[in-house]
């Protein structure tokens, strides 16, 4: 099993670096657009360019927060039944066979989803680093 550990910061890194960039005014008035639609300041929306830009972490839009999101409720109520499976199970109560199969045929779909959402995040940033969508 891998030992990688995932840090959890319960306080935000304080932005203590900055970085600047010449733009036309014509090009700021297009990223300032482009942050307006994206529902994100100036700022964050150049940081996050740049994060995405250096493969930090993948800029997403209202669309890909909202389908993350779906598949956060999903997964939360799969293991909420799971729960009760491993409850039962555990209390010396019987499970129907097809309720484990129901289950981990949800886990398999929602695996499935995960992942071709995070491919499709994966290959639009690359097509957009790229000038081809």
């Amino acid at each position: 099993m891998d030992d990688a550990k995932f840090e959890v910061r319960l306080e935000p890194d304080r932005k203590g670096r900055m970085v600047h960039a010449r733009v036309s005014a014509d090009e700021y008035a297009a990223i300032e657009k482009a942050a307006k639609a994206a529902d994100m300041t100036v700022s964050g929306f150049f940081r996050s360019l740049i994060l995405e830009g250096a493969g930090v972490r993948p800029i997403l839009t209202k669309d890909d927060r909202l389908v993350i999101a779906l598949l956060l409720e999903d997964m939360r109520a799969i293991g909420v039944n799971l729960n009760q499976v491993a409850r039962s199970i555990n209390s010396g109560k019987t499970v129907h066979p097809s309720e484990l199969d129901i289950n981990l045929g949800n886990v398999q779909r929602v695996q499935a989803a995960v992942l071709t959402e995070l491919r499709s995040l994966a290959k639009r940033a690359g097509h957009k680093r790229r000038g081809e969508g």
